[in-house]
C-alpha cells in the first residue's frame, strides 16, 4: 500500500504514522485491519448510533459522539437528544465499508455502538453483563467471574456468548426475544449479576461504589437501553492495540486480551466469524428472574443516594 491512497472513494493519508504511543501499530495497520474485518464488525454497528474514540497526533484520546462539521454528506447520521449534555447530538451510522474506512482515516480506533438499533421499536434484543476486574488483578479473575455469570445463566435457562473487552475485562451477551421491554431487560441484568455474585461472593461483587468492592471483580449490570458497549472486533486504545475478540467458553481459561491485536486478529480469524457463530438463539426472560430484578434498585440511582448519605455523615 502506498503512503497515501484512495480506497472505495476515501482518501487515506499519513498511513505510516504511529497509531498512538505504545500501539506497536501504524495507522496503516488500523486501516488494513478494519477493512479485513468489515464484514464481521459492520453487522454490530449497522442501525446503531455510533460513538468512537479517536486519537489525533499529539493529543489525548477522546470520545466523539457528535459528528464533526466536515463529515461527508454520504455518512448517514441521526439526531438524538442527549440527557447528559441537554442538547441534540448528531450520531453517525456506520453501515458500509466506505464509512468504516472514513472513520479509520479519522483515526477512530474504538467503535462503541448503542445496545439498541433504531428500528428495534424500543426493544433491546440483548442483555449485557460487563465483567470488570479490579486494578492490579490479572485477567484470570475476570475469567472466574465470567464463569459465575455463565452458571447463573444456565441455572436460569439462558445462554450467552463471551468476548474480551479489548481492555482488561470481558463482555457477556445474552440475546433475548424482541418482545422483552427495556425495563425487563435491565431488571433481568441486575438479577443475573446478583445471582452470579451469590454463587461465589469471594470473587465477584455487584457493588457500584468502587470503595465497596473490596478488591473483587465488578459485575456491571448498568448497560441498558441506549447505553453503548465496544463492538466485537473493535480495536482499543491500549498498549499493543488489542481488539475486542470473541472466545469460546471452553477456551476462555487459556487466553489473554493481548492475544488479539490489530496485527494478529485477522490471521486468527481466517474466514470465520466466531461472534456470529457463538451468539445463541434469543431466550425468554423467566418470571422469577424479572421479579427479583425489579426489586433490585438501579445501581446508579442507589449509588447516588448512598453517596449523598455518606457525604452528610462526613459533615456531621
Amino acid at each position: 500500500m502506498a503512503a497515501d491512497e484512495v480506497r472505495d472513494g476515501v482518501s487515506l493519508t499519513n498511513l505510516d504514522q504511529e497509531l498512538f504511543p505504545g500501539a506497536g501499530a501504524s495507522k496503516r495497520d488500523l486501516v488494513e485491519y478494519l477493512d479485513a474485518v468489515r464484514d464481521r464488525i459492520l453487522p454490530g454497528l449497522a442501525g446503531r448510533p455510533l460513538s468512537v474514540v479517536r486519537v489525533l497526533r499529539g493529543q489525548k484520546p477522546f470520545m466523539q459522539k457528535n459528528v464533526p462539521k466536515y463529515t461527508p454528506d454520504w455518512v448517514p447520521t441521526v439526531p438524538l437528544w442527549a440527557e447528559s449534555s441537554q442538547r441534540e447530538v448528531s450520531y453517525a451510522l456506520c453501515e458500509d465499508r466506505r464509512t468504516l474506512l472514513w472513520f479509520a482515516n479519522q483515526r477512530a480506533v474504538e467503535y462503541h455502538p448503542t445496545l439498541m438499533r433504531l428500528d428495534d421499536g424500543g426493544k433491546p434484543g440483548v442483555l449485557i453483563l460487563d465483567i470488570d476486574p479490579p486494578e492490579g488483578q490479572d485477567f484470570g479473575v475476570a475469567v472466574r467471574a465470567a464463569h459465575l455469570v455463565r452458571q447463573a445463566l444456565a441455572d436460569t435457562g439462558l445462554a450467552g456468548a463471551v468476548k474480551t473487552s479489548g481492555a482488561k475485562g470481558l463482555h457477556i451477551y445474552v440475546p433475548v426475544v424482541p418482545s422483552e421491554s427495556i425495563e425487563d431487560v435491565a431488571a433481568a441484568t441486575r438479577a443475573l449479576a446478583a445471582r452470579a455474585e451469590r454463587i461465589d461472593p469471594a470473587v465477584a461483587t455487584t457493588a457500584y461504589i468502587r470503595e465497596d468492592r473490596e478488591g473483587k471483580v465488578f459485575l456491571d449490570s448498568t448497560r441498558a437501553a441506549w447505553a453503548t458497549v465496544v463492538a466485537a472486533y473493535s480495536p482499543r486504545v491500549r498498549p499493543g492495540a488489542p481488539v475486542s475478540f470473541p472466545v469460546p467458553w471452553d477456551e476462555l481459561d487459556n487466553v489473554t486480551p493481548a492475544d488479539f491485536t490489530v496485527r494478529t486478529a485477522v490471521d486468527l480469524l481466517g474466514d470465520a466469524d466466531p461472534w456470529a457463530a457463538q451468539l445463541p438463539e434469543p431466550g425468554r426472560l423467566p418470571a422469577d428472574l424479572l421479579e427479583e430484578g425489579h426489586a433490585i434498585p438501579v445501581a446508579r440511582v442507589a449509588a447516588m443516594h448512598e453517596g449523598k448519605r455518606r457525604a452528610r455523615a462526613r459533615r456531621t
